[in-house]
C-alpha cells in the first residue's frame, strides 16, 4: 500500500488549519469535490448519511473542496454551508488534489489506521463496498 501524502489545509470557512498527520492511528476517508459536479451532488448526501451514523472516533471524515477547479470561491462556500456537515478543507489550487493523483471529482481516498491509502475511488464509488472495508479496518 501507498503511503497517504500529508498535507496542512485551511478549513473552508474559518482561519484554523488542520494536518492528516493530526489524525495518525485513525482511519481517515477523504472526499474531494467541487461545488459544479453533477457527480459529486450524488455523492455527498451519501457521505453525509454516513457522517451522520459513522462513530467519528473510529473513522474521520473529512472533504477537500478542489479551489483550482472551482469557478469562484463563492460557489464553494455556499455549497458548503448548505449540503455538507463534515469537516471541509480548501485545498491551495489544486496541490492535494494532484498529491492524491485524483482524474476528476468526486475522488474519495480511504485511509488506514497506519496512514497507507486502502482504496481510491472516482465518481464510481459503490457506497456498499465503502462499508465493507471501512468495517474490515474497524
Amino acid at each position: 500500500m501507498i503511503v497517504a501524502p500529508d498535507f496542512t489545509l485551511s478549513y473552508i470557512d474559518k482561519n484554523i488549519k488542520l494536518s492528516l498527520s493530526d489524525f495518525k492511528g485513525q482511519m481517515v476517508l477523504l472526499t474531494f469535490w467541487a461545488s459544479w459536479c453533477p457527480d459529486c451532488s450524488k455523492d455527498m448526501p451519501l457521505k453525509e448519511r454516513l457522517f451522520k451514523t459513522v462513530n467519528q472516533d473510529k473513522l474521520k471524515m473529512l472533504t477537500i473542496n478542489v479551489s483550482g477547479r472551482e469557478r469562484n470561491s463563492h460557489d464553494a462556500l455556499r455549497y458548503s454551508k448548505n449540503f455538507i456537515t463534515q469537516p471541509t478543507l480548501i485545498d491551495d489550487g489544486r496541490e492535494t488534489y494532484l498529491k492524491y493523483h485524483c482524474l476528476g471529482v468526486p475522488t474519495t481516498v480511504l485511509i488506514n489506521q497506519e496512514g497507507q491509502i486502502v482504496k481510491q475511488w472516482g465518481e464510481n464509488l459503490n457506497i456498499l463496498e465503502l462499508m465493507e472495508l471501512i468495517g474490515d479496518f474497524l
